[in-house]
């Protein structure tokens, strides 16, 4: 299976949202990391047949997705950002409508949701209603239906936001262990949930792909780039002019400083294995005012 994205635009107006997306995915974990208005939920509504795009093509195994229609839709299993939900359905009814939407027979959608619930750790909660559940639940009730028909293609747009690090950690395993055959596209913010499981990180910056590349050969890039200095808190004003500061934290003899500069800074320090939080503040910089 190859999934090609030929030239793909997106114009509002004046703006250009996406400028001239070319890449080619086959079946493994991409992680889309961008900042806000990066232009990552457009590219993925794109692919979902939300918005239409400006101009360019998607291509399934060569065929353009447009002339697929409802044939390449029952491939795709989409888990949206927002929680939009019918409030009075129970967690299981809400699935049944689901699956009815995909066409499933209901000893296949009974079969199905049974497995989902489990998946995602809501089996004791079928029976409640949506607007009872917690914001976490709610989440994991999305992936759930992403997963219902057993999609071919996977995009999550920030499939673990209000989620706990122990409930991060299982979903991030489950998305490991069905994506074996399939294509599963994550937006997110949170770089962890992609850093062990991702086999490509596609970043995107401005509506356009400044990256495509492994894990591995992003860190490997900043090797040497990455230090760790030690000083006293009265100290930290002089760091800012080094490089690009990725962490504070507080020591028994004042405060350890992780640092992003190109070259070794002129003062005591040691170099630091890089983590990809570093590679994302390579990359995009730190927002100004945080």
């Amino acid at each position: 299976m190859e999934l090609q994205f030929r030239g793909i635009r997106k114009n509002y107006g004046q703006k250009q949202a996406l400028k001239q997306i070319d890449i080619t995915l086959t079946p493994g974990i991409y992680g889309l990391l961008g900042p806000n208005g990066a232009g990552k939920s457009t590219l993925m509504n794109i692919l979902t047949g939300n918005l239409k795009s400006s101009g360019g093509e998607i291509l399934l195994d060569g065929q353009d997705i447009r002339g697929l229609g409802s044939a390449f839709r029952r491939q795709i299993g989409y888990c949206p950002q927002q929680q939009t939900f019918y409030p009075g359905f129970t967690t299981e009814r809400f699935l049944y409508y689901m699956a009815s939407l995909q066409g499933m027979s209901k000893e296949e959608a009974k079969r199905r949701i049974d497995w989902v619930l489990e998946k995602v750790s809501l089996s004791d909660v079928r029976h409640t209603t949506i607007r009872s559940l917690s914001g976490g639940m709610k989440q994991r009730l999305l992936l759930a239906q992403s997963l219902l028909h057993d999609p071919a293609i996977l995009i999550l747009d920030e499939p673990t936001a209000g989620l706990d690090p122990r409930q991060r950690i299982a979903v991030r395993n489950l998305i490991g262990e069905i994506a074996l055959h399939k294509i599963v596209l994550i937006a997110t913010h949170v770089v962890q949930d992609v850093e062990y499981i991702a086999k490509e990180l596609i970043l995107l910056a401005e509506g356009e792909i400044l990256c495509k590349s492994t894990p591995r050969e992003l860190l490997k890039r900043l090797e040497g780039q990455v230090w760790e200095i030690h000083m006293a808190e009265e100290q930290l004003a002089q760091i800012q002019g080094f490089g690009t500061v990725c962490g504070i934290a507080k020591d028994e003899n004042g405060v350890c400083v992780r640092l992003l500069c190109r070259d070794k800074p002129d003062i005591s320090c040691t170099a630091a294995a890089p983590a990809i939080e570093d590679v994302y503040l390579y990359y995009f910089g730190v927002t100004e005012g945080l």
